[in-house]
């Protein structure tokens, strides 16, 4: 352990991680940078290839997986990232600093770079970063994709019944999905101040079992657009406030109660939501993902909520 801390190349990897990656969040909060492809693809890359041209590289790459777990579980103590957040970004960042590591190899190799433990060199991978992120932004600024999740549940009881049951709900405790283990919001309650067409419907939100306490939770707000009793309840979401998540916006939750049977009701939940962060065949899996298990909890509630009222069927 003395002899991996007294290594001068561990020690600049540590120190390039920090750079790199501060420079990076910098950049987010300057509004300097977007969540996109130079963020998490190339500014990952870079830091491999600066990394990869130091000497000793035995303890270069230990060096920086070490530094980037060490900055990202950083953002998480104050709050300006949540625990989810961190576990999703790991995987798609540390594979990539990885192949930039093994480009700076084949390139030294090749001899297309020389090796060196100079500060100001190492820095040189940072400036395509530099340049490439503000265009990126400037580029893509105000521009959002819009997803639709759709989850649909067999419940064995009216469309009539489903729907009183769904409206307004005045707790939710019911089994919690995996993701909710970390800091997926976690609603607790939706209250409906009037059941017709340009009412209110506040939901809220507390963070997930391991989220910050301070900066978990939050509140989002649906106007009623469109409403029948046991056929469907649709509303356009007009405010929100998740905290530690910037990048994605809510737009509209639709409810439909299909009569299923004799007395059954097939209930679709339909959420349009936005997003900022790419590359989208990375990140919108696990958005829909995250929003489908927050419908699973709803509706696992919502059967238990049927059952306290009405009995098993």
């Amino acid at each position: 352990m003395k002899h991996l801390l007294k290594d001068r190349s561990f020690r600049l990897a540590i120190l390039l991680t920090f750079i790199f990656l501060g420079t990076g969040i910098a950049f987010l909060f300057l509004g300097l940078a977007s969540y996109g492809w130079v963020l998490f693809i190339l500014l990952p890359i870079v830091l491999g290839v600066s990394i990869g041209a130091m000497p000793n590289r035995k303890y270069t790459l230990l060096g920086a997986l070490l530094a980037t777990v060490i900055f990202l579980v950083g953002m998480y103590i104050p709050g300006l990232s949540g625990l989810l957040c961190i576990v999703m970004t790991l995987p798609i960042i540390v594979p990539l600093i990885f192949l930039g590591y093994v480009l700076a190899h084949l390139a030294r190799r090749y001899r297309k770079i020389r090796e060196t433990n100079k500060v100001p060199l190492l820095l040189l991978p940072l400036v395509p970063f530099l340049v490439a992120s503000p265009v990126e932004h400037f580029l893509t600024k105000n521009q959002e994709v819009v997803i639709e999740v759709k989850t649909e549940q067999l419940f064995e009881y009216t469309p009539e019944a489903v729907y009183e049951a769904i409206k307004s709900v005045d707790t939710l405790d019911a089994e919690k999905p995996f993701l909710m283990l970390f800091d997926l919001p976690v609603p607790t309650q939706c209250v409906l101040e009037k059941e017709e067409v340009g009412g209110l419907r506040i939901c809220y939100f507390d963070g997930g079992a391991l989220s910050n306490a301070d900066f978990g939770g939050g509140t989002i707000t649906e106007r009623i657009t469109a409403l029948e009793k046991g056929k469907v309840l649709k509303m356009d979401v007009i405010d929100y406030n998740l905290i530690g998540r910037k990048w994605l916006g809510f737009k509209e939750a639709i409810y439909y109660f299909d009569p299923a049977g004799d007395q059954g009701c097939t209930l679709t939940r339909i959420i349009t939501y936005t997003s900022v962060l790419a590359p989208r065949f990375y990140w919108e899996p696990l958005e829909k993902l995250g929003i489908r298990q927050e419908h699973d909890y709803v509706f696992n509630n919502l059967r238990n909520d049927l059952v306290k009222k009405y009995g098993r069927k």
